[in-house]
């Protein structure tokens, strides 16, 4: 009979590429690592690695069972951690990703779950969109606060509410205007949000400069908006964010205009990998966000509003 403890050396072996390594990260010598590894072969009557490679790699049956292991090891931890907090939730460790740009949603909700569950610990993780969907995907984090569109194929999406773009100019520009209108933009260098992986706000500016019948001079792009922020302070260019990204990262130096002929809204959403466990705690967490920011929300899983 194949254990538990052979499940997780081997999925630790296959992800480390080396024994060594392996028994390093597990905290345990080398000699049983590999006869723990030996004895799941045996017993499977299949070789699971090439041991001729510098590198250990998987065979075919290698990467079947890995795949088929690291699903068992996550069910196993979720159904763990369903038992352990089946009564209130109110421990524990939640993680949250987040990209910046929407980091205004997070804060008092927060500051709030933390008042009334002050057991319950925070790890949080900042990336672009295409990071935090990955950080979901490994596990590294229990939900997502993204910028859409997404592939929704993986998982149950929460709409946020939809936030207008607003302009973002160097204080000493356009100073006595009160709006900017698309056009302007065609005089100006443009700086823009663009994920690593994946079409977003980008795509969706240029378009919109396109419909007014320019090409924009895009002089920079990157997915971090509080670079973003800072080079237009130091005169770079101009760029258009979503409003909230401006007041939560106000920087001195800068103008905030609307942009009065543009429609353009930014919209975000919380996404949960659907095949996993969601604990109570990020039940507890949905439902004060639900509250701060006026968002619908239902208390369970199976009735999140999902989007296709």
């Amino acid at each position: 009979m194949i254990d538990v403890k052979q499940l997780k050396y081997f999925v630790t072996i296959a992800e480390e590429g080396q024994i060594t390594k392996a028994a390093q990260k597990l905290h345990i010598a080398q000699p049983p690592l590999s006869q723990q590894l030996k004895q799941l072969e045996e017993k499977l009557g299949v070789p699971l690695f090439d041991r001729k490679a510098k590198k250990m790699e998987l065979t075919a049956p290698g990467k079947l069972f890995y795949e088929k292991a690291k699903q068992l090891l996550h069910q196993l931890d979720d159904a763990i951690a369903e038992v352990k907090e089946i009564e209130t939730g109110a421990t524990g460790t939640l993680a949250v990703g987040c990209v910046k740009s929407c980091f205004s949603y997070l804060a008092q909700t927060i500051r709030q779950f933390h008042e009334q569950f002050p057991n319950v610990t925070f790890h949080l993780r900042e990336g672009d969109t295409f990071s935090i969907c990955q950080l979901l995907q490994e596990r590294h984090i229990d939900i997502g606060i993204v910028r859409l569109p997404i592939d929704s194929s993986h998982y149950d999406i929460i709409p946020l509410p939809s936030d207008r773009y607003v302009a973002v100019l160097p204080e000493h520009w356009a100073l006595s205007r009160s709006s900017l209108s698309m056009r302007d933009f065609a005089e100006w260098p443009l700086l823009l949000l663009h994920r690593v992986h994946g079409a977003g706000q980008y795509e969706r500016v240029v378009e919109e400069c396109r419909r007014h019948g320019f090409e924009p001079n895009v002089l920079c792009e990157c997915p971090d908006a509080t670079i973003l922020l800072s080079l237009v302070a130091q005169g770079m260019g101009a760029t258009i964010v979503p409003q909230s990204t401006v007041s939560l990262f106000r920087l001195p130096g800068i103008r905030v205009l609307p942009i009065v002929d543009s429609s353009m809204k930014a919209e975000a959403a919380i996404i949960i990998d659907r095949q996993r466990y969601v604990p109570k705690s990020v039940h507890h967490f949905l439902n004060l966000l639900q509250q701060t920011v006026a968002m619908p929300i239902m208390n369970e899983k199976s009735n999140m509003c999902e989007t296709k």
